[in-house]
């Protein structure tokens, strides 16, 4: 049976959390570590909602099951772009149900919550309002060609995967085209045309400068 929570309740419990999302290399995680470590808050850093995974299983969440029911990690990395975007998208709809749940657990700690999230901008703006959102996003190109540059181990093991492959070569280009696909320009649109604000990561703001930008909108002030 489905519990509706609705919306009115979730902004109540949500008025001290700042979500963060949008591409891949854009500088969610960063901002995301950097805002809760000035202002003393909670860092819900990429995949925070781990923590309920043991709730997930294949029958209520078929997308967040895959690496359950996969036959290999060859087989991961192999799909068509067209095939990883739909796991992506259905991963997204089923985290979102886990992130809530989490960030109601946490909504009680009476700290300032600063979340890096899959949410999607419909579902923010029935648990959320313009000042407690932000969608950072970076140039196709850099959310591609950069993917691996980072020492994620999750990011290291699939690169890992890759370089096994019967051919590395072709794998790679596979898997660069699905990073492309789940951040083509429909997706950029979207996030631009939500109604949230946006933040664009072209190497004219430092680190520093980006960090001051979104203290600004969420209206954080010097604190």
């Amino acid at each position: 049976m489905e519990i509706p929570i609705k919306s009115n309740i979730l902004r109540t419990l949500f008025r001290d959390c700042y979500f963060i999302n949008g591409t891949a290399c854009a500088g969610k995680s960063t901002m995301v570590r950097l805002l809760a470590e000035k202002h003393g808050g909670i860092c819900c850093g990429e995949n925070y909602h781990d923590v309920l995974m043991d709730a997930v299983d294949p029958e209520n969440q078929p997308a967040l099951s895959y690496f359950q029911t996969m036959g290999s990690w060859q087989e991961f990395i192999s799909r068509t772009p067209r095939e990883y975007a739909q796991w992506i998208d259905g991963c997204s709809q089923e985290a979102a149900g886990l992130e809530i749940a989490r960030l109601i657990q946490l909504a009680g700690e009476g700290k300032k919550v600063f979340v890096d999230t899959n949410i999607s901008p419909a579902w923010l703006k029935g648990i959320s309002d313009y000042h407690h959102v932000a969608f950072l996003l970076a140039p196709q190109s850099l959310s591609v060609e950069s993917f691996f540059d980072r020492e994620d181990p999750e990011k290291q093991f699939i690169l890992s995967q890759i370089q096994q492959a019967e051919n590395p070569e072709k794998a790679m280009e596979n898997y660069r085209e699905c990073l492309a696909e789940v951040n083509s320009p429909a997706v950029y649109r979207a996030f631009e045309s939500s109604g949230f604000f946006t933040l664009l990561r072209d190497g004219t703001r430092t680190i520093e400068e980006m960090l001051a930008v979104l203290e600004k909108h969420f209206g954080l002030g010097l604190a």
